[in-house]
This record gives C-alpha cells, structure tokens and sequence, in this order.
C-alpha cells in the first residue's frame, strides 16, 4: 500500500487567483471610466448580477424597520394598559369610599372608618388587621362592615390596631334572621376541599318555614354581639333537611371579604339597632318600621 500523503493540488487556487486579479484590475479600470459609463455600468450590474443582494437587503431592511414599529406599538399598548388598569382600580377605590363616607355619615360617629390589611401567611386566609383598636373604643366581638354589609367580626382588640376574622372562619357564626322577620337561624361558614368552595348557610330555620331564592338574610340582633339589621347575605337554595323540622340554606354572601381594603368597625358605644343604614344601598327597600335611614 501506498505511503499517505497529501492529495495532489488541483486547479482551484490557480481560477481563485486569477479571478481576484480580473476582478481587481477591472475594479481599477472602472475607476477610471468616465462618470456616465460609471453611472450606467452600476446601473446594468444592480438588475443584473446584484439584483439578488440588494433584494435581500431590501428585505432586512423592511423587517427591521417593522420590529421597531412593532416594538413601540407594543410599548405604547402596554403603557395604555397599565394607565386604565390604574384608572379602573382608582375609580373604583373612590366609588367604595363614596359609598363608605356615605354610610358613616347615616351611621354615626359609633362606627369607626379602618383601614384592612391582610397578614398573607399560609393559615391566615380568613384573618384580617384593621387599623383601630381599643382607644377608638373597638372591643372583641365588634362588627366590621362595608357599604355592602356584614364583613366579618374582631377577634382581638389590641390598642391601636386589630384582628377580625371574616365569614369564611369556622368560628363566624352571627345569628340571623329574613329580612321580613318571618324566621331566624344562625349563619355558619362551610369549609370546601378548596378556599373558593367555601360555602355561607343559614342553619336552623324551621322545616315547615318556606324560604325563597332571593330573599335578604339579617343580623338579628340576638344575643347582644351584632347590632340587628346588618345585611349579611340573601338565600340561595336549600343545603340540606334533617328530619320534619330543620334546614338549611346556602347563602350568597353580600360582602366579598378579600375585595375589602376600607371598612367600618362598631365601638363599644355603639346601639343595637342598625337597621335602615342598608335599607337603600343593599336591600333596595327600607326594612319594616325603618322607612327613613
């Protein structure tokens, strides 16, 4: 066999080199030509043997100039975004605090405005901070309420802040009553195999008592915790029948205690008696004996 040894050189480098030598000798002479020839042979080279690369060039040219069109267009619709986004949230804080101011004002100086702020730690999802405590006159077991209704109830009164826990807790459980008075029971909050199947029942009301869809559900002033006559939710259906003389209803809950940042807290001075301060902003008639808020 054979010894290994380079391949033979071909004829490539020899055309290689002539082909740069003709190339530069006729870029040397073009130089020289007249401008008119210079001007008409660019022309026939630019639709002829250039055509393909200043097509591509063209090509990029456009792209480019269309991703920097696109990309302020994109940053333009992404600041107008952000701008409503903030918009929306803004007006509809302000609409919420109208709504607050509103009832205070009907209310009275017994129901403290407060601020709520979430802890945010795993187990504390029905717990709640507001920002007034026992030298604004808040004791263990005071309402908090929002321009919708019932929100939750403080748990710890502390000086200058508190904790409340809201109806989706366990240990949420204010009596109740219809809105006409024709029955009362206790609400009671019923744990899902997730947070949002949480679910609001009214307990206790009579088997031979018919309850509508539909119908406005009350604090009922029993046992001397909640004032009588805060809304608290109105009845969906039927959640279950235990015998000839007991059932239960699912309530829609009337606040949405994770969409509550401003709210109301009672003071320890505060009556017994809350009812018409919903009467138009949530039942849509004065309650009975309540005609003026």
């Amino acid at each position: 066999m054979p010894p290994y040894g380079n391949e033979p050189e071909s004829g490539g480098r020899g055309r290689d080199l002539v082909l740069t030598g003709f190339i530069l000798l006729f870029a040397f002479g073009a130089a020289h030509l007249p401008p008119t020839t210079q001007e008409r042979m660019s022309a026939a080279l630019q639709v002829s043997a250039l055509r393909p690369f200043i097509g591509m060039q063209s090509l990029l040219t456009d792209a480019g100039a269309r991703r920097v069109r696109v990309d302020a267009l994109q940053a333009t619709v992404d600041s107008l975004s952000g701008a409503m986004s903030t918009h929306q949230a803004v007006a509809d804080e302000n609409q919420t605090l109208r709504a607050l101011l509103g009832l205070r004002e009907r209310a009275g100086p017994t129901y403290r405005p407060a601020t709520v702020n979430r802890p945010g730690t795993p187990g504390s999802e029905s717990t709640f901070l507001v920002s007034v405590g026992t030298r604004d006159g808040v004791r263990a077991g005071a309402p908090v309420v929002s321009p919708e209704g019932l929100v939750g109830v403080i748990r710890e009164a502390r000086t200058s802040n508190s904790v409340g826990i809201d109806w989706t807790h366990p240990d949420f459980r204010p009596s109740a009553m219809l809105a006409d008075g024709s029955a009362y029971g206790l609400v009671e909050s019923r744990r899902g195999a997730f947070r949002e199947e949480d679910r609001l029942v009214l307990n206790g009301i009579p088997y031979h008592e018919e309850v509508d869809s539909g119908q406005a559900v009350l604090t009922s002033g029993l046992g001397g915790i909640f004032p009588r006559g805060i809304p608290i939710g109105t009845v969906l259906g039927v959640a279950e029948e235990e015998g000839t003389w007991r059932k239960a209803y699912f309530l829609s809950p009337i606040a949405e205690p994770a969409g509550a940042t401003h709210v109301l807290v009672l003071s320890s001075d505060a009556g017994s008696d809350a009812s018409g301060l919903w009467a138009r902003d949530t039942l849509g008639a004065p309650t009975e004996g309540n005609d003026e808020p």
